[in-house]
This record gives structure tokens, sequence and C-alpha cells, in this order.
């Protein structure tokens, strides 16, 4: 039996992820500061610690007290828009951070760690699907953070034998048995627009309606979270062969904001309230993963790659 760190272990992506271990029957500390996350999500049968990435002394603590072989690092802040507005909180939160934790990790012999990154490293990507080999332009300071700690890993790796895996997501969602997507501020179009099926607010607004698109809404990559989370469990097993990798994680299509909508509308049987506003600063076009690496190295393949699919599983969990 291995014993894993999830850091973030309190949040949606995360909560899945130890929900698999514990069922596989791996030990699992999590610690999570609670700010986005919620207590609740932490599994009964993982050791929890309440605190931050970047305290040191707790992290040394957790290291001493628990024989960790692989760190799960889900932990950071995600909005887009946010990020343009207060680039600080960003670069301290998911870079100056990390950094703590892989220097705790280097204290204390821990060698592995796998790390939730996001598909905002490629910016505006000049190929769709977007492969592994793509330019990193991220065109806002989220994509800038978690471009800046994967380049950390790397050089963590080329100097003191770090052995990782990069993870890049292309728009978590879906429900589990136990989770489902919940965020404090929520940011992510699913649950918005669950929200507004159910008059918890009073509209869904759509950012941009003129981008180089077929309907003139963004295009994302949808990804189930119980498929995403069994790309990392596989990936756990590989690192025993392999110590540098970074992968892709989406369904290699496509589905734009209009879309979604339809789809919701579709499988909930009810109309969604949409309001058209100007685009938001930092939103690219198209995002959409290759997911071909992956596949081949890992043996990954989605269960759920279909839009309405994940929506099901979602508003199952709603009602």
């Amino acid at each position: 039996m291995k014993k894993f760190l999830v850091v973030g272990g309190a949040g949606y992506i995360c909560g899945v992820c130890v929900e698999k271990l514990i069922e596989r029957g791996d030990a699992v500390v999590v610690l999570d500061h609670l700010g986005t996350g919620h207590r609740e999500n932490v599994h009964p049968n993982a050791v929890f610690f309440q605190g931050e990435k970047g305290d040191s002394k707790l992290l040394d603590k957790i290291f001493d007290e628990h024989k960790i072989d692989t760190v799960l690092d889900f932990a950071g802040l995600i909005q887009v828009g946010e990020s343009v507005k207060e680039p600080a909180k960003y670069f301290q939160n998911n870079f100056c951070q990390g950094i703590s934790l892989l220097d705790s990790m280097r204290r204390n012999g821990v060698e592995k760690i796998i790390f939730s990154s996001t598909a905002a490293v490629f910016g505006n990507p000049k190929e769709v699907p977007i492969t592994e080999a793509a330019e990193r332009a991220p065109i806002n300071p989220y994509g800038e953070s978690k471009y800046f700690f994967e380049q950390a890993i790397k050089r963590y790796s080329e100097a003191y034998g770090l052995k990782y895996t990069i993870f890049r997501y292309f728009n978590a969602c879906g429900a589990s048995e136990r989770s489902k997507e919940e965020h404090i501020n929520e940011s992510h179009l699913i649950p918005l627009i669950f929200q507004a099926v159910k008059g918890e607010r009073p509209n869904i607004a759509v950012f941009g309606t003129d981008y180089e698109t077929p309907d003139g809404t963004c295009l994302r990559d949808y990804i189930h979270v119980e498929d995403l989370i069994s790309a990392h469990l596989s990936a756990i097993k590989y690192m025993d062969k392999s110590f540098r990798n970074e992968f892709n994680l989406g369904n290699g299509s496509g589905y734009s904001v209009r879309e979604v909508i339809a789809a919701v509308e579709k499988i909930t049987g009810k109309k969604v309230p949409v309001v058209y506003a100007n685009r938001r600063e930092g939103d690219p076009a198209r995002l959409i993963a290759s997911s071909k690496k992956a596949i081949k190295e890992l043996g990954w393949v989605p269960k759920y790659p279909k839009i309405e699919q994940i929506i099901e599983s979602a508003w199952k969990a709603e009602v």
C-alpha cells in the first residue's frame, strides 16, 4: 500500500482523486487551506491537515509523520479574469507556494510529484488540437503562473532528480458519486448554467459572440472528472519506469458555449436564460487538446467523451 499527499484535496477534482485512491486501497493525506475547498469534501478515510501548501513547517511535519510516496498537487487559483486584475495573488499562490512545496519534498526525500497544470499555458494556440509540443505562450497571469511552476518542476528534476508528471487540463466537469463541481465563487460554465436553470441566478452570460469559431462563441474541450482522474491513477504506475512526463488531457473535440447551453437544455428539459456580453480579457478562442500521447503511453481512454454524458452526470448530482 502506497501513501499519497493530495494537496488541495478538499476541492472538486482532487476530491474525486482521493475517492478513487482510497477505493483501490491506498492511504491518503489531504492538505487544504479550505479557502475554496469544502471540509465535507474530504474523504472520511483520509488524514486531513488544514493549511497552505507554502507552509514549510506544516509540510515538514506531514512528511515527517507520514511516509509519502507521491505528491499530487491540485491546489491553485484558477479564475482567468481575477488573475488579470490581481496578478500578484496568482504568482504568490500558484508559483511561490509551489516552490515551498518542492523544497519541502527535497528536504524530506519525497521524489515524485504529479502536477495539475492547465491548457492556459498555451495561450492562443497556432494549431488545434493542441499537442504537448505546442508553444507555451500564456496570455494571462493564471496561465503564466502555472507555466512558471511547470518550468520550476523541470529544473528541479534536472538538478535534484525530481520525478514528475505534468497534466494540462481542458475544462474538467461532470460528477462522481461523491463529488460534484462546486466552487465558492463559481466561474465554470456548466455549474453556472445549472444555477440559471434552477433560478439561483437570473441568467447565464455569454462573453463574446464574434470569435473566429463556427457560432462565434469560444470553443473548449470538456473532460469528465472521472476520466481525468483515471489518467492520474495510470500515471502513478507509469512513473515507476518513466520519470519525466507531460500530457494534455481532453477529449480531442471542442464544444462552443452555445452548444453547451443547448446540451443543458436537452438534458434538463428547461430553457436557459442567456444574455450576451463583450469578450473577457485573456480568453482564447479555441482550446482543444490532442490526447494521443496519453492514450498511447498511459493506455488512457476517456469513458465519457460526449458533452451530453458529462452534463447528464453533473445534472444527476444536482437533483
